[in-house]
């Protein structure tokens, strides 16, 4: 299966609800102003953003159409050119982050997001090439999440750096970080809490743990990656806001693509942030993490 394919399957559900629902609306009705508004509705609705649901009213509303002859594919590709104008800008080529040895990877997220799952499918994309990766289960406050990565690790040949339930986090960064520089390791990802809901602890947490790791790297961490959730919809747009208070954010990766009809938040959240994009989940298996490509997202979003 070609990387294209891959993207059309795992958007195969947003691309299903945004095709149909524009066909109806633009092929069963007279292009007029309630059409328009209907439009736009819709597009909020699917989850695109108010303001990128405005601006696509008005280039549908600048196209003549002809029932007769028009042919559809047209209309869709409206909709396919604007999404990847907004997002072409925000590509993160992940094999420009490794500039530094080791690279030093934060990565963020609420609890549920699959945050764990994406560190060691993004490990096992960054350990092509023999490079050598490090984990760091810095979420200590979830016997679950440890366990987890440490099956990733297993999984991805990766080393991993554990500490007992309840353990300082900021300690396990530290020796992780530590363990990296001394055994030439070339990427250490550190898993971190998501409790939103403590947001003053997250923060301090947060501070903690970078304060830590400046003291081997000054530069540490190198990148601050921020998972979403694709199947919460709107409340993704809440997440960003809220991470953003917490720590500066230098890329998204989003999941569980394959889970939702409303893959157009990535095009809300892309449009209000501009912050750039890493890789989309878009499956259960380990090769189911992309790295996103603007063209392929947009046209698999209209299935072109």
């Amino acid at each position: 299966m070609s990387i294209f394919d891959k993207f059309k399957l795992g958007l195969s559900k947003s691309s299903k609800s945004l095709s149909s629902g524009l066909n109806d609306l633009v092929f069963k009705k007279k292009i007029d102003e309630n059409m328009l508004n209907e439009l736009e509705d819709f597009l909020i609705q699917s989850d695109v953003g108010v303001e990128s649901a405005k601006e696509l009213r008005e280039k549908f509303a600048n196209t003549k159409v002809s029932p007769k002859d028009f042919d559809k594919n047209k209309i869709f590709k409206i909709f396919s050119d604007y999404a990847s104008e907004i997002l072409k800008p925000l590509e993160k080529n992940l094999r420009n982050i490794n500039t530094n040895k080791p690279s030093v990877i934060l990565i963020a997220g609420v609890n549920g997001v699959g945050k764990t799952t994406t560190i060691g499918k993004l490990g096992k994309i960054l350990g092509q090439n023999n490079k050598k990766i490090v984990l760091a289960a810095a979420d200590t406050f979830r016997a679950a999440a440890v366990n987890q990565l440490d099956i990733w690790a297993k999984r991805i040949s990766a080393d991993i750096i554990k500490s007992n339930e309840g353990a300082d986090p900021a300690s396990v960064a530290y020796k992780a970080l530590e363990h990296a520089k001394n055994n030439n390791f070339d990427y250490l990802l550190i898993d971190t809490a998501g409790r939103l809901q403590n947001k003053k602890n997250l923060m301090e947490e947060f501070k903690k743990i970078t304060k830590v790791i400046k003291k081997i790297d000054t530069n540490a961490p190198h990148e601050t990656f921020l998972i979403l959730d694709a199947t919460t919809g709107q409340n993704s747009i809440n997440q960003v806001e809220e991470f953003k208070k917490i720590t500066p954010i230098t890329g998204i990766i989003m999941t569980k693509l394959d889970g939702t009809a409303k893959g157009g938040i990535l095009l809300a959240v892309g449009k209000k942030f501009k912050l750039p994009i890493v890789a989309l989940g878009m499956g259960e298996k380990e090769n189911d993490l992309q790295t996103f490509n603007s063209e392929y997202f947009a046209n698999a979003l209209m299935h072109f």
